[in-house]
């Protein structure tokens, strides 16, 4: 089975800096494993980027990034996954992000985008997590105290929704399931 078979056109536009290779996972509904190989920068994101909307567009939205082969991703890298969730959140999904190599992960720790991701282990742990409606059992998730991604004063929220820090005055953004991200 090929791309193409299950995003129609997926592979009409190759890049050779970027390899995606897609899987599909049966057991859970609309739930894609994108195979990334290679790097995301600045020259290549705005191809990474239309290959997912191809995907969301085609009904994916619970998408497991397996980035074991991804050996760089720039700034602008990171803000095509951003730019993933805010895609797929609306629709009721998520995404979630294997296997980052240490050198990607320091990135996204440095930019304070690691705690807006859900990161697992494997694709097991994937798979189970979308697996379990998180957003059915959600009424335990708040109050919920975290900190502020960009200046780290510690925040409490009762209940999903926008809202702005205290501190630094960013907005942020609080879903069902408790996960933080910027406005």
């Amino acid at each position: 089975m090929n791309n193409n078979d299950i995003v129609p056109g997926f592979d009409d536009e190759k890049d050779d800096s970027l390899k995606i290779r897609l899987q599909k996972i049966d057991q859970v509904e609309g739930c894609l494993v994108l195979y990334l190989t290679g790097y995301i920068d600045t020259y290549n994101s705005n191809f990474f980027q239309k290959r997912v909307t191809k995907a969301v567009e085609a009904g994916y939205i619970n998408m497991i990034f397996h980035c074991g082969g991804l050996n760089y991703v720039s700034s602008t890298g990171i803000g095509s996954f951003t730019a993933f969730l805010k895609a797929v959140k609306p629709r009721g999904g998520d995404l979630v992000l294997l296997e980052i190599q240490p050198k990607v992960y320091e990135v996204f720790q440095l930019l304070g985008f690691s705690q807006f991701f859900n990161i697992k282990e494997n694709l097991d742990e994937a798979v189970e997590y979308f697996s379990h409606d998180d957003k059915a059992g959600a009424t335990g998730t708040f109050p919920k105290i975290f900190k502020c991604p960009i200046c780290s004063k510690k925040l409490k929220a009762t209940k999903p929704g926008r809202f702005r820090c205290s501190e630094c005055k960013t907005i942020l953004a609080i879903d069902n399931s408790g996960q933080v991200f910027l406005g």
